[in-house]
């Protein structure tokens, strides 16, 4: 599926550059190749950015396996796993990989959630049948990851508090856009975890699974209600502290449970470390590729004229066609969480940040996720070819969560 999408990229980018420049855009072909250019670039330096941090990662992970509370982690969602990831052997380190990813993922800490979630997939790959297909358990957590639920979209609160400050908008509450957030990539998460269980003939009406969903309902209103009533700067303190402190704790809690027991942690967190820059190095190839090809659909227009056709369907049915500006943020997202993100400033900036089209924009963004980049990243790193049935729940995901976060930003601000 990957092969034909990309392949469906450049060509349809072409044929539209061809198009442009019968209309007479003599320079039409030259921002292609400066596109292709820059994007290529842009994969190289993301995969050199990451060593850093995920040398950093992947060594406090080794302490973490080495001192025992990987296995602990594991066991505590053993039974929440046992439903959802079968075919993972109880007490694998996987488990506990999969876990601090999705923790991660929720506070919207990005750049810890990717080197736990490439060291989740080297673990899944140990255990997988056939190395270059992708298995079921992969599967399972590629789709959740693409669509997992993100408690506090800390860069999004960021972004429009910053705009609101240009815009003069004096006692504006950035963080307003929390509840509904949170409730449309919860959306997103039930529909991907739903579409694998299907895909699988996964249980999901278990004992397990009913108390994950009843708990995390629980932890969504005390979150929410702790933070609703805060001013937006007390908010964004209160947040800020949740994430890094987290993140902060358990680092040392990695290494004094280490200690405690004896292990070298020094040689553990090196030991990790150097795998970081290997699999770093393996992402190069597969990132330049998605990027290059999604580079040339934008390039040509590709996504405006899908745009501009979206808006006359939507037209020829009656609808309210609002939320339409905001819609490119989605279908972007979905390809590339850099040019979402540029689309979301452009909204905000046309439209306002306090506008119905400016926080639509931001609830989308901060409730949907790039799939595809996802999939070629963590497939890449473990040298997957054959995805199977990946990328059509991970859209389905993404389809139902875009649907929802309109919907929620009609109910909420509509």
């Amino acid at each position: 599926m990957l092969n034909k999408i990309w392949v469906a990229f450049i060509l349809v980018g072409f044929v539209a550059a061809v198009a442009q420049l019968l209309q007479g855009d003599l320079d039409i072909f030259t921002r292609v190749l400066t596109g292709l250019f820059d994007t290529a670039k842009t994969g190289f330096d993301i995969s050199l950015g990451l060593v850093g941090i995920m040398s950093l990662w992947l060594g406090i992970m080794k302490i973490g396996e080495r001192g025992g509370l990987i296995e602990l982690f594991s066991r505590l969602v053993a039974p929440f796993f046992r439903r959802v990831f079968p075919d993972i052997p109880t007490g694998h380190p996987a488990s506990g990989s999969i876990v601090m990813n999705a923790s991660a993922n929720m506070l919207g800490l990005d750049n810890a959630a990717t080197p736990l979630g490439l060291k989740a997939m080297r673990e899944l790959q140990e255990i997988n049948p056939q190395k270059d297909t992708a298995s079921n358990p992969m599967i399972m957590f590629l789709v959740l990851n693409t669509a997992g639920i993100t408690l506090i979209p800390t860069t999004v609160i960021a972004i429009r508090q910053s705009i609101a400050l240009k815009q003069g908008l004096v006692g504006f509450n950035a963080a307003d856009i929390f509840l509904p957030t949170l409730l449309g990539t919860f959306v997103s998460f039930c529909a991907g975890l739903i579409a694998v269980a299907i895909w699988q003939r996964i249980n999901l009406f278990c004992k397990p699974v009913m108390a994950f969903f009843g708990a995390f309902t629980a932890v969504m209103a005390g979150l929410y209600f702790w933070l609703a009533g805060m001013p937006a700067e007390q908010m964004a303190q209160m947040i800020g502290l949740l994430g890094s402190g987290l993140i902060v704790t358990i680092i040392a809690l990695f290494v004094a449970v280490a200690a405690w027991r004896g292990i070298d942690v020094y040689e553990s967190f090196v030991d990790g470390a150097k795998e970081g820059f290997g699999v770093a190095v393996q992402i190069i190839p597969y990132l330049i590729a998605m990027l290059v090809a999604i580079s040339v659909f934008r390039t040509t227009g590709g996504m405006d004229y899908l745009i501009g056709a979206i808006r006359s369907l939507v037209l020829a049915f009656g609808l309210n066609d609002d939320f339409v500006p905001a819609l490119p943020v989605g279908l972007m997202k979905t390809l590339s969480g850099s040019g979402a993100r540029g689309l979301m400033v452009d909204v905000m900036t046309t439209y306002g940040v306090d506008s119905f089209q400016g926080k639509l924009a931001a609830i989308i963004q901060g409730s949907t996720e790039t799939t595809f980049y996802v999939l070629a990243v963590y497939f890449g790193s473990v040298n997957i070819t054959k995805t199977r049935y990946a990328l059509a729940c991970g859209l389905i995901a993404d389809a139902v969560g875009l649907v929802g976060a309109i919907l929620i930003g009609y109910a909420f601000y509509h």
